[in-house]
């Protein structure tokens, strides 16, 4: 039995003051009214209606019941009205992924000015440089650098991402300035612990070429190695908007360009659902516009000439 529709059906009975008065306000048939309040009674073992051929009145079973049904009906017509503004309007809680440094300097901006102008919206925001199933982990949207392995996503296009092979000056006058990939070998490095392995991606003659490195120093998160390269320790390989300040004050330099990987492409990513909160949507178009702004931060970096188009 559709409990809910007896519910609502019985409530409507009792005020419309029939069972024939009930049918026409529900649309329904006089017989169909009978069988779901009989079926009621049935389930309940109780009769909720006294019936006369001129009126019908409630039992005391049936004035409990009927206090009790008011409330479930009241209680789900407030789930569907939240839930149907929850489709319109941006309200609710948000949680949203990104890489640490990428996120600390580009996504948290974005994400202040996106509650300024949603006040009903409220949002959790986890920075963490792995990458995070965002169904297992309840994560709304993400930002993800580099390829995408989870067909499972919806996945937003916004920018290329230049991988760049960088020094410091002080570096480069003591062990002089590698001119090919392959005269890494002769130089230090600094690796990523997040790395399965200690090599470095190229392109040469239109081949990828992955090189060796040996170094002194691992580090696991990005900004610690940056500063470690840019204090002249060794030579470093980072995303452009990782080393973009320190570029910019001449605290590093790029080596090797000529050889660089293919762009790795950003994206915004959320789960693929056929009905998203309008919190969601919002997001994913506001975040992916802010991003495309703030590619002038970390510019010239930004484009490569070379880089394939993130796919769509």
């Amino acid at each position: 039995m559709d409990k809910l529709r007896a519910m609502q059906t019985f409530v409507a009975i009792v005020d419309a003051g029939s069972l024939t008065a009930a049918a026409r306000e529900l649309g329904s048939s006089l017989p169909a009214v009978v069988r779901l309040l009989a079926g009621l009674e049935d389930e309940l073992g109780s009769r909720l209606l006294t019936r006369t051929t001129r009126r019908i009145a409630l039992t005391e079973a049936g004035r409990r019941y009927l206090e009790r049904s008011r409330e479930v009906l009241a209680l789900v017509n407030e789930a569907e009205a939240e839930l149907r503004a929850e489709q319109t309007t941006p309200r609710g809680l948000l949680r949203v992924t990104a890489p640490v440094l990428f996120g600390t300097r580009h996504v948290a901006a974005g994400v202040a000015a996106f509650l300024q102008r949603y006040p009903e919206v409220s949002v959790d925001v986890l920075l963490v440089d792995r990458v995070v199933n965002l169904v297992e982990e309840g994560i709304d949207v993400g930002v993800r650098i580099g390829s995408l392995d989870d067909s499972s996503l919806i996945a937003r296009p916004i920018a290329g991402m230049r991988r760049l092979t960088v020094a410091a000056p002080s570096y480069l006058a003591r062990h002089g300035t590698p001119a090919h990939p392959r005269e890494l070998a002769a130089h230090d490095g600094i690796r990523s612990t997040h790395s399965s392995a200690s090599t470095w991606l190229y392109h040469v003659e239109g081949k990828p070429l992955a090189v060796p490195i040996r170094g002194k120093l691992s580090v696991n998160q990005a900004l610690a190695a940056v500063q470690a390269c840019a204090s002249g320790l060794a030579i470093g390989n980072f995303f452009a908007y990782q080393v973009a300040p320190e570029l910019a004050s001449g605290a590093l330099r790029v080596l090797l360009d000529r050889f660089e990987p293919p762009a790795a492409p950003v994206h915004v990513v959320y789960p693929d659902a056929r009905l998203l909160p309008a919190r969601t949507r919002a997001f994913v178009d506001f975040i992916r516009d802010h991003l495309e702004r703030e590619q002038a931060v970390w510019a010239p970096a930004a484009a490569n000439p070379r880089g394939r188009r993130a796919r769509r």
